[in-house]
């Protein structure tokens, strides 16, 4: 296995075909169908006839929460708020944020969010101490819905709209905790949904709040170095159950999204055989090439940024000669790229 480093997965991208919105329909998104050695372009609505009846897809049903606020510390100075996670008490109404001002403010502090109301601030937060604590005065999930913006990626050049709170969403977003959306899932709509069903395609959810990091460039060079981003996950009995089952079956399992396949596999992890059983807790599974795939067959993935963990893992699942060759066909051929972007539908080395 050769050795790779953060530089084997720069590559250059023109600025253009960085996605700034959706495509007008989710399903109208372009898909490269990148199973084989040779890469065919298809249209995302083309997708139930690449599975087979009997097959699993499984999606990530986090809702991504309105988790950017802006506001002004007591001193009158301007501070920026993105709330990585609401911890789960007691005490109540804490969270952890990322925090961007022009001077990190003191425990005790007092912050005014959307001029609207009060937050203190605790102090450093976060395995590394890169966040902070925030006391909010009331839940935070009401007080985000109320006053917050949504947590566009910061490659995204617009503020956020009407259209970005519809559209930068699943049709199935469920339990909210996310920061960012699983973006391969914004391309299904009622008309794919409903395709899959005939087709005797069956379907699987599992959860993983999306944070913050995933959009961070991994800035060492040696992997081994690079500290992984924690995010929290939940496989529950029924999808557990449905894996198991479509694997007794000869049916394959087909993760849509990097968040779903790192949720899979970090479970997959938990047992000796490889089998997904029923768990939660937080993972910072890092996934580079040299990876042993223990629960996914097929991987359903957007473009993801150069020097990103999210890219690495792409490179472990499909082979990293073959991951390049995608790449380079995707910007030869226009594609989309990134959150906003189209989709590549992937099978396993």
């Amino acid at each position: 296995m050769p050795r790779y480093t953060t530089a084997d997965f720069d590559f250059d991208l023109p600025r253009e075909l960085i996605a700034q919105h959706p495509a007008a329909e989710r399903s109208a998104a372009r898909l490269l169908d990148g199973r084989n050695a040779l890469p065919v372009d298809r249209v995302f609505h083309e997708l139930p006839a690449l599975l087979a009846p009997g097959d699993l897809l499984v999606f990530n049903d986090t809702r991504v929460v309105k988790a950017r606020l802006l506001g002004a510390k007591t001193s009158g100075g301007a501070v920026e708020v993105l709330v990585e996670r609401v911890l789960p008490g007691p005490p109540a109404n804490e969270v952890l944020a990322h925090l961007r001002a022009s001077k990190s403010p003191r425990p005790g502090s007092v912050l005014r969010l959307a001029d609207a109301f009060d937050a203190e601030v605790l102090g450093r937060g976060g395995p590394d101490g890169a966040l902070f604590r925030l006391r909010w005065p009331d839940d935070p999930f009401a007080l985000m819905a109320r006053h917050g913006h949504v947590p566009l990626p910061p490659y995204v050049e617009h503020g956020d709209s009407a259209d970005d709170e519809r559209r930068y969403q699943t049709v199935f977003a469920a339990r909210p905790g996310a920061v960012a959306a699983p973006t391969a899932a914004l391309h299904f709509d009622a008309g794919v949904l409903a395709a899959l069903d005939a087709r005797g395609v069956r379907r699987a959810a599992i959860t993983l709040h999306v944070g913050a990091g995933t959009f961070q460039p991994v800035r060492v060079e040696d992997l081994t170095a690079h500290r992984m981003h924690s995010e929290w996950f939940e496989v529950g009995a029924d999808s557990a159950a449905a894996i198991a089952a479509t694997r007794a079956a000869g049916g394959r399992i087909v993760a849509v999204g990097t968040t779903s396949l790192r949720a899979l596999e970090a479970a997959a992890l938990r047992l000796p055989d490889g089998t997904v059983q029923p768990c939660r807790g937080d993972t910072d599974l890092f996934i580079t090439p040299g990876f042993e795939f223990r629960a996914v067959d097929l991987l359903l993935t957007n473009f993801h940024l150069p020097r990103s963990t999210l890219l690495m893992l792409v490179a472990a699942f499909t082979g990293f000669e073959h991951m390049q060759a995608l790449y380079r066909h995707a910007v030869e051929a226009r594609y989309r790229f990134f959150s906003y972007g189209d989709a590549m539908l992937l099978a396993r080395a």
